[in-house]
């Protein structure tokens, strides 16, 4: 070893003590010929001491020392002098007597310093990783990632799971997000698929009779990203046999509550909440609610088909719906230019009307320019139902329930961090069960799976699965942190029957469900047992227990919302002959 302790690790307890250290310059400070390094690596921080009265090293040696150069110092341990120590750093109370120096590595200046304040924009920093990656920051996110990765794994292993791997390269079965194709050299013409998640290797091993499966598991989705997705991304694996929804959700409060209390020190209330999809979307416009704050969706169709206001009784009697928010003192925050944001937001981003709105006056009546249009026992009745106080502000939309939900759901969310109603370390664990199994698209004018064509209706729905499948609800279930999907799983339909029915109402001939699935349906026939599971996405858990807002923060190398590489520059073009080899012709050709 090069280094006989880490630049972390050195405390009082060691003063006087011989040492060797090595590491990354970080800072650089003169005193009248006196020099101060800040010597860095993953483990902390040692302030060295360069004095030319005990120094071996020479001068010239030491003034070359630059932001980021890799060196190698030995010398002993002393206390800083009085006054003088850092109590932010466990290192804070010693400083470290050069003896002797090495420049292990120079580096030529660097396009940015990992420790300094103003940092350049993403792209840049993403171009040049390995220094990105120097920040502390991002080290201690991906500690807390190493951290969850394990005490997830701990986990699952003190309950009897097996680590089991699946296949990377496997059959492309294309339902839903678009697959990662790879071409099979041995086999011109052919293709593999990178997996979107293991869901059916994982649903064998049940059938084979392994009974509880874990893995960490790699899975590719070439779909449109955001800033809390990548087009790879890694997620926590579970499957078990014999269990229904309240098993599985039952284990994993037990591995979230554990988690928080290990890591961030968060007791969690057992069992977690749970909202059905229709109590979310009724009260909240969206299937993973943050619920770290109130303000809840109201409905007030009922109203509004009473009142002269056209806008509203006419959207009330063509079927659709007036719902709306109370933000709570937001007279204070928000000025009719601040409402004309909010209204200019629901338009542009979702396709909504307008936003109409009422201040609570101090004496209790409510104002807006639209409040001509009612008459005063129409608004105080609407008044009662947004339970308005002075001060509050209650903002409508009228509109479908679709736009209604996604103009609410949107507000709700920007209104609750603007007039920053909760903590934003806070942590809030929530489940949305029963799901719709199917959601209808009007382009392809057809059925589609909710979440996917393996997910078991609910017993007491399964008679409506061919007369009214938009009625059938899902044994499915989504943890929900803080306002994200932070996973979703199913209990599993197990016999061939219902499988092959649930493939023909999503469009499939008996031809195509033998084509894609023809092995899953067949493994149905041999004694598959009840299952289920979950998936994890381990970057968004990592994002959240991290308090991060971007889920590239929290992966080591990861891709753009292009889906492009800035450091390796992929995707990129290859050499004809890789092509030719696989019997690929490309439509775009090489360039020179």
């Amino acid at each position: 070893m090069l280094r006989t302790h880490t630049c972390g690790e050195l405390t009082a307890e060691n003063v006087d003590q011989t040492a060797t250290l090595c590491g990354w310059v970080d800072r650089i400070r003169d005193f009248g010929g006196v020099t101060f390094v800040d010597l860095r690596d993953r483990y902390g921080v040692t302030q060295v001491v360069f004095n030319p009265a005990h120094t071996k090293a020479p001068a010239e040696l030491v003034d070359k020392l630059r932001s980021e150069f890799v060196i190698k110092v030995d010398g002993a341990v002393g206390l800083r002098p009085d006054g003088q120590a850092n109590k932010k750093i466990a290192t804070g109370e010693i400083e470290f007597n050069a003896d002797q120096l090495e420049i292990l590595n120079a580096c030529k200046t660097p396009p940015f310093v990992p420790g300094q304040k103003d940092l350049p924009g993403e792209e840049i920093r993403l171009q040049h990783r390995y220094l990105d990656l120097r920040r502390q920051k991002m080290m201690d996110t991906l500690v807390l990632r190493n951290k969850i990765i394990k005490g997830m794994r701990d986990y699952a292993s003190d309950h009897d799971f097996i680590d089991i791997e699946t296949p990377i390269l496997g059959r492309s079965t294309p339902e839903g997000a678009r697959d990662y194709l790879v071409p099979s050299r041995v086999h011109n013409g052919t293709f593999y698929a990178l997996p979107q998640s293991p869901q059916i290797y994982k649903q064998i091993m049940m059938i084979a009779g392994y009974d509880r499966y874990i893995q960490v598991a790699r899975c590719f989705r070439d779909e449109d990203l955001r800033a809390d997705r990548q087009p790879e991304f890694t997620q926590l694996d579970i499957e078990m046999s014999f269990v229904d929804s309240d098993d599985v959700t039952g284990l994993i409060d037990g591995m979230m509550e554990k988690l928080a209390k290990d890591l961030l020190g968060v007791d969690l209330k057992l069992p977690l909440p749970q909202l059905t999809y229709k109590e979310a979307m009724t009260r909240f416009g969206h299937d993973a609610p943050d619920l770290r704050f109130d303000m809840e969706i109201v409905d007030c169709t009922d109203i509004a088909k009473k009142v002269d206001f056209r806008v509203f009784r006419a959207v009330a009697d063509g079927g659709n719906f007036v719902r709306g928010l109370n933000a709570k003192k937001g007279t204070e925050k928000y000025s009719r230019r601040g409402i004309d944001e909010l209204t200019k937001m629901v338009q542009d981003d979702f396709g909504a009307k307008g936003l109409a709105w009422f201040r609570v006056e101090e004496d209790g009546s409510l104002f807006a320019p639209i409040a001509k249009n009612f008459k005063p026992e129409e608004l105080d009745e609407i008044k009662a139902r947004m339970n308005g106080e002075p001060g509050d502000l209650l903002l409508f939309i009228a509109d479908t329930w679709e736009v209604s939900c996604k103009s609410l759901y949107s507000l709700r969310k920007r209104i609750g961090a603007e007039m920053e109603l909760y903590d934003p370390k806070q942590m809030h664990f929530s489940w949305i069960v029963e799901f719709p199994m199917f959601d209808y698209d009007p382009n392809e004018k057809r059925w589609v799976a909710m979440h996917h064509p393996f997910t078991a209706p609910l017993a007491e729905d399964l008679d409506k699965l061919e007369s009214a499948p938009g009625e059938v609800r899902a044994q499915a279930y989504d943890l929900v942190i803080n306002g994200y999907e932070a996973g979703g799983g199913t209990i599993r339909i197990h016999d061939s029957e219902t499988q092959a029915k649930v493939f023909g109402l999503l469009g499939m001939s008996d031809q195509d469900a033998q084509e894609r699935f023809g092995f899953l349906l067949d493994a149905l026939k041999y004694g598959a047992p009840p299952h289920g599971g979950i998936a994890l996405g381990i970057d968004r858990v990592v994002m959240l227990f991290g308090g991060l807002d971007n889920i590239r923060d929290c992966i080591a190398f990861p891709k753009t919302q292009k889906a492009r590489d800035e450091m390796t520059q992929a995707p990129n073009v290859v050499e004809k002959i890789q092509l030719d080899e696989c019997g690929i012709r490309l439509k775009t050709p090489l360039k020179d």
